[in-house]
């Protein structure tokens, strides 16, 4: 008799972020994969025959709670070189604005990222991205916006690419051109915002090279007239938009990016009552990140009894960045999510999970249930809240299986 699956896990603590139940929780579960997909997700009594018989590779457990696989949703894990000079600026007394406006932050990984052949741009992400997937990370965004100039933001985005094919993982690419006006346009906006939405973007697009539009609008950023105009340019090209919103203050970036019926306003310390309001009414995901809030030192937390009020789900990334969250650890994320910004831990774990995939505009993952993508992290621990709860340290993960293949743990 030919077995109905590929593979069947049993005796498994099934976290699986669907239902009503806390984290979808699911105790002497079994969950089987088959082509990909999952197939067959339930209490191991409900098996629908002899475990043996059901699939050609059963694995027990032992308990071990299973998650679908994480979903990092906002990364710039594409640079060249690294700021730890600025870290050690800001740490003898200088602001983030008076780095960037001396010619420091985002301009000076600009200058790096364009020195850099694509296969050194491609080597120096390689680490950061297996650090992640050591993490249990199956899904991430990358965005562009180091180049700022059509040849080194297409470097970026084929780097990108790149790593998914190479890692066997679903790479998501935001076009970022409006990330920071580069030196030779420091005197002239328009003409920088025109070369944007114009000749960049629809290149890029036209290549395949853009999944997502994202902008960084703030005060040392762009207007919001200047995100409008490329939020227009993307809408005429069929792809979504998200956006830096709130994050230094507040623009009404978070209810521009909701007119657009974007995929999520980022950052959102500063983000209004109204604006929250509008994401809601748009579904448009808050994603929230913990690491750049403590890198940078600050301390406005993003208004979480308002997005739960209103009803909007919140994602957790890790804003993997060399200036301002360098950091490595998607689980970490979620744990500082819940220490600084006070999120529960089913919170966090549904924020790397089933909301980052809304995020990221995909539907085929982020719970486990029936006909998603067989993207699943097997942990040791016994409780889901024990990913939130460890600081560091690489022992929790077990192995992942992405579409419904094994991987070991790195």
């Amino acid at each position: 008799m030919t077995p109905r699956w590929d593979s069947l896990l049993i005796n498994a603590t099934l976290a699986t972020f669907a239902g009503d139940k806390p984290y979808g929780l699911l105790e002497r579960g079994a969950i089987a994969m088959h082509q990909g997909n999952i197939a067959w997700v339930g209490p191991q009594a409900s098996l629908p025959g002899d475990a043996s018989s059901l699939a050609s590779q059963v694995e027990d457990l032992g308990g071990a709670v299973v998650t679908p696989g994480l979903i990092d949703c906002h990364t710039h894990l594409v640079f060249g070189g690294n700021r730890a000079h600025e870290f050690d600026l800001r740490l003898n007394g200088a602001t983030y604005e008076e780095i960037a406006r001396a010619g420091g932050g985002i301009v000076s990984t600009v200058k790096a990222t364009r020195a850099a052949s694509e296969d050194e741009l491609f080597a120096q992400a390689l680490p950061r991205a297996h650090a992640l997937m050591a993490d249990g990370v199956t899904t991430l965004e990358i965005k562009s916006g180091y180049g700022l100039d059509l040849d080194t933001e297409r470097r970026m985005l084929r780097v990108a690419r790149r790593l998914g094919k190479a890692l066997g993982i679903t790479v998501r690419t935001s076009f970022l051109g409006l990330h920071a006006l580069p030196p030779e346009y420091r005197d002239h906006r328009e003409a920088y915002v025109s070369l944007v939405c114009d000749e960049m973007l629809p290149a890029l697009a036209s290549e395949g090279l853009v999944d997502a539009v994202d902008a960084f609008c703030e005060n040392i950023g762009f207007t919001l007239e200047e995100t409008r105009r490329v939020f227009d340019r993307a809408a005429e090209l069929g792809l979504p938009v998200k956006l830096h919103a709130e994050q230094l203050s507040d623009l009404d970036g978070a209810a521009l990016v909701a007119h657009y019926h974007g995929l999520s306003a980022d950052h959102l310390e500063y983000l209004s009552d109204s604006g929250m309001r509008a994401m809601a009414a748009a579904g448009t995901v808050a994603v929230l990140l913990p690491g750049a809030f403590y890198a940078l030192r600050e301390t406005r937390l993003p208004p979480i009894a308002g997005l739960r009020e209103h009803g909007v789900s919140m994602a957790v990334a890790t804003d993997c960045n060399p200036g301002t969250s360098p950091l490595l650890s998607l689980r970490l994320a979620a744990g500082m999510a819940c220490t600084l910004f006070r999120l529960t831990p089913e919170e966090a774990l549904r924020g790397v999970t089933v909301h980052a995939a809304r995020a990221l505009g995909l539907s085929d993952r982020g719970t486990l249930e029936v006909g998603q993508r067989a993207d699943l992290a097997v942990w040791n621990v016994n409780q889901p809240a024990e990913l939130c709860y460890w600081i560091g340290g690489s022992h929790a993960l077990r192995k992942v299986f992405i579409g419904g293949e094994a991987q070991a743990a790195a």
